[in-house]
């Protein structure tokens, strides 16, 4: 049995787990209904994950919800199968959008003003929605991530699967080359990712030669803690606190597949928790860092196989202690935070009925 690089408590919450406390007259701010109606395929916790709302449409066939994004306290979107979804009532009820087809689920990144941009991993697809409704535009590249300025929505960068990095200050309308990663990284990109608070502030992860990071907008990068025999899958930057950012890498010398954590910006990263008989992690895992606390990263792990179900992780660094809660699910695709209550979590799902 592989065992963790620090002590870590593991702890399983059950569906009876009570839901975290609130300070004195604080507003409950918990989406107001008991069931979502308009799609099966989002649901929220307020207890990370130990109970989920339920959804008045059953989840069937096969179908993944990468894209899940909260634009503000009450508006959210939604990408199942080949449906965008709005819901403008915290995410109690859903109306279609649109149907468009894909050859990978989109993922969907907020921008300012109530905008938001759907991309598909590793394609070039790229579709803009705001107060106009959804448009299709055209894709720079092989878009592997994509960040949005959070002053200017009109402003976003996207990294593609060559090392290129784009930039658009137009929503997208237009797109001109900006950079590309050092002549040492590889040809295989696995993702880009950029600083909520700071478009400039950009992690880059590659199979075999590691990370890189840079500070200044991709015209300066440096080589990571995480370098040669790492591949580095994916990342999550802390939206508070632009010091930290965590990152799922597996060591090529050992085959370890690992959560690493950085307190100064990406430069050097340390071992937080590693895979073992109680904890699966994946390649590329999805990640979320918490709105309101740097301290702590929710992780996935789930598949249908043998009805295993889903585990929603939650990492917290100030106390090194990982706790777990379980669902039924086949898995969790997207995570987002409601801005105006973070203990309000929203889960895109995903079936995979028939699938052997």
């Amino acid at each position: 049995m592989k065992r963790f690089s620090l002590v870590l408590f593991l702890v399983v919450s059950t569906a009876a787990a009570a839901a975290p406390r609130r300070r004195a007259g604080a507003p409950y701010l918990f989406p107001p209904c008991s069931m979502i109606a308009g799609t099966p395929a989002v649901t929220f916790t307020l207890n990370s994950g130990a109970t989920l709302a339920p959804t008045a449409e059953r989840l069937s066939g096969i179908g993944y919800t990468y894209g899940l994004a909260a634009l503000d306290a009450s508006t959210l979107l939604s990408w199942h199968k080949d449906t965008l979804s709005l819901s403008t009532d915290s995410g109690c009820s859903w109306r279609p959008l649109g149907q468009w087809q894909t050859d990978f689920p989109p993922t969907i990144t907020a921008a300012r003003g109530g905008r938001a941009f759907a991309w598909s991993d590793n394609r070039q697809f790229l579709l803009r929605y705001d107060a106009r409704g959804p448009q299709v535009l055209k894709a720079p590249a092989v878009i592997v991530g994509l960040g949005t300025d959070p002053q200017n929505g009109d402003r976003l960068r996207a990294g593609d699967a060559e090392g290129g990095l784009w930039e658009s200050t137009d929503g997208g309308d237009s797109w001109a080359s900006i950079g590309r990663l050092p002549r040492e990284a590889t040809s295989l990109i696995y993702r880009f990712s950029f600083d909520p608070r700071d478009l400039d502030h950009i992690v880059a992860g590659t199979a075999v030669s590691g990370a890189f990071v840079t500070f200044d907008g991709g015209r300066n990068w440096s080589r990571t803690s995480l370098a040669d025999n790492f591949n580095v899958m994916n990342f999550a930057m802390s939206p508070i606190d632009t010091s930290v950012v965590w990152a799922m890498a597996v060591d090529l010398r050992t085959s370890d597949h690992s959560i690493y954590r950085s307190t100064d910006g990406g430069r050097t990263f340390s071992k937080v928790v590693t895979e073992s008989a109680e904890v699966s992690i994946i390649n590329g895992p999805v990640m979320a860092a918490h709105p309101g606390d740097a301290n702590v990263l929710y992780f996935v792990f789930g598949t249908r196989f043998q009805g295993y179900g889903t585990d929603l992780f939650r990492y917290d660094a100030a106390t090194k202690t990982l706790t777990k809660t379980h669902n039924a699910n086949h898995d969790v695709n997207a995570i987002a935070f409601s801005p105006a209550d973070p203990t309000v979590m929203y889960l895109g799902l995903e079936i995979e009925e028939g699938v052997f």
